[in-house]
């Protein structure tokens, strides 16, 4: 009886189980091909399949021995199965980060929006009224790119020079920018949700050119509408509904008046979730205190976990600042918190970026027990006026702009730019590493607890591009008490 015979009848009614032989490289690469852009391992995946392999035949054994020496056979290639898929996978990742590698536009426009982020926030804060800033630097730099490709002359010039990008050809700017954004934005390699929605609106009067349909829905995922100048209200209730379809419900309103209805409007409509790169215990979550003022206070869910984190603290300008990897560590969320509750106009007046990257670079990876609300936020800002006190002030100038490539006639100009987000700080990510607990690792952590108002960043770790900039002044929650 060979072994082949004695494994049908072991076997029978069951899927088979091919022998495996050690693939060369040529059928290694072959296999790799065949795995890229997938999952490693599919979840509906039991085995891999490899080559099979004639067994010679055997003298008959007693059906005990070769019923042993098929089960150790079996063992040995299960063990062999997993090497090779794990080696497939490690090398498909390479692969695939190798194909994704930056251009050097996409670089330099990633560097360029880290700078748009600390200008348009420092902006944004002056102004009084604004309580929460929730703002991602890409996607309006995105923006501007749609704008600089329906324009024409000094008003296209002008889009790349808040943009820093003077220099380059407008052929560079838009696939560098179109290249930065699909690269951060990937759901699959960030592990994070992120849903990024923009449209056009234009007035019922416009023709949009169909070249500019093609070419901003190719660089940028821009869609395209029209709007009844005399009619604000469908105006208004049509881009709310867009921008709640979009985000899956998440982002209710993006505004209640639409000025100057007669240009064009921008609307970037999102929804941000982070995943952590270790989640926090859905059951260490209670009720506390959100300080937003000295007579103001608010009751929040607060997440409580301890684990290593990069911390550091300025003692001189009495200032925490904590680094939590998101995802698979491609982004970080930084969190910047004064001491005590207090205005967050001495810290905005430190915050700029090499700052930051000085906190950071002085970081030390250690035990922290941090809690931080579970909130969420829904943050709305028109962004025309901010951009036009950065230098963008012929394309919002009805009597300067010349959009002219939008629609073959000088008959736009930008009058709005809705820049919208929902934000969700929940307990989801990874497993915790439990290879720490118990260890002097997590002896003595440093407290950092988020109780009051704080600046925030999400920065990518491979662009160096910041994915969002904002603050936290007043989150949604039950009035507590009028003073302390």
């Amino acid at each position: 009886m060979n072994t082949l015979s004695t494994r049908t009848q072991l076997n029978r009614g069951k899927t088979p189980q091919w022998i495996y032989r050690q693939p060369d490289r040529r059928s290694l690469w072959s296999l790799l091909l065949t795995w890229r852009g997938r999952t490693c391992p599919p979840q509906n995946a039991r085995h891999v399949r490899g080559p099979r392999v004639r067994a010679e035949p055997t003298e008959a054994r007693p059906a005990s021995a070769v019923s042993r020496q098929l089960l150790q056979l079996r063992r040995e290639t299960d063990r062999m199965r997993a090497t090779h898929v794990a080696a497939l996978c490690l090398l498909a990742l390479v692969a695939s980060a190798e194909d994704r590698k930056l251009s050097s536009h996409a670089i330099a426009l990633a560097d360029n929006s880290a700078n748009l982020a600390f200008s348009l926030y420092h902006n944004m804060a002056k102004a009084k009224e604004t309580e929460n800033i929730l703002i991602s630097p890409v996607v309006v730099a995105s923006s501007l790119g749609m704008v600089a490709l329906g324009g024409k002359a000094s008003t296209a010039s002008q889009v790349k020079a808040v943009l820093s990008a003077d220099r380059l050809q407008d052929e560079h700017l838009h696939a560098g920018l179109s290249e930065l954004l699909s690269e951060v934005s990937d759901a699959k390699t960030r592990n994070t949700t992120w849903k990024i929605s923009s449209r056009l609106y234009g007035p019922s009067s416009v023709s949009f050119a169909d070249d500019f349909v093609k070419s901003s829905k190719r660089h940028y995922n821009y869609d395209h509408s029209k709007v009844n100048i005399r009619d604000k209200r469908s105006a208004v209730n049509a881009i709310n509904e867009w921008a709640a379809k979009s985000t899956g419900g998440k982002l209710p309103e993006v505004t209640k008046d639409v000025q100057n209805a007669d240009g064009a409007t921008i609307v970037n409509a999102m929804f941000f979730k982070p995943h952590w790169e270790e989640k926090f215990h859905e059951k260490m979550v209670d009720s506390r205190a959100f300080l937003v003022t000295r007579s103001f206070t608010v009751a929040v869910p607060m997440m409580h976990r301890t684990g290593l984190y990069d911390f550091y603290e300025d003692k001189e300008n009495r200032i925490f600042v904590l680094s939590m990897p998101l995802g698979q560590k491609q982004a970080s969320m930084v969190l910047i918190m004064p001491y005590h509750l207090e205005s967050l106009e001495r810290l905005e007046k430190l915050l700029t970026r090499k700052q930051v990257d000085t906190w950071l670079a002085r970081a030390e990876n250690r035990a922290v027990a941090i809690s931080l609300p579970k909130i969420s936020l829904e943050v709305s800002h028109n962004l025309q006026k901010h951009l036009a006190e950065l230098g963008l002030t012929e394309a919002v100038d009805k009597a300067k702009a010349d959009l002219s490539n939008i629609s073959g006639k000088k008959d736009l100009y930008l009058s709005n730019v809705f820049h919208a987000s929902a934000l969700e700080l929940d307990v989801e990510g990874n497993p915790y590493d439990t290879s720490i607990f118990g260890t002097e690792r997590l002896r003595n952590p440093q407290l950092f607890y988020v109780d009051h108002p704080f600046v925030f960043l999400v920065k990518d770790n491979r662009t160096n591009s910041v994915l969002y900039i904002g603050r936290v002044v007043k989150p949604k929650g039950d009035k507590m008490r009028d003073e302390l």
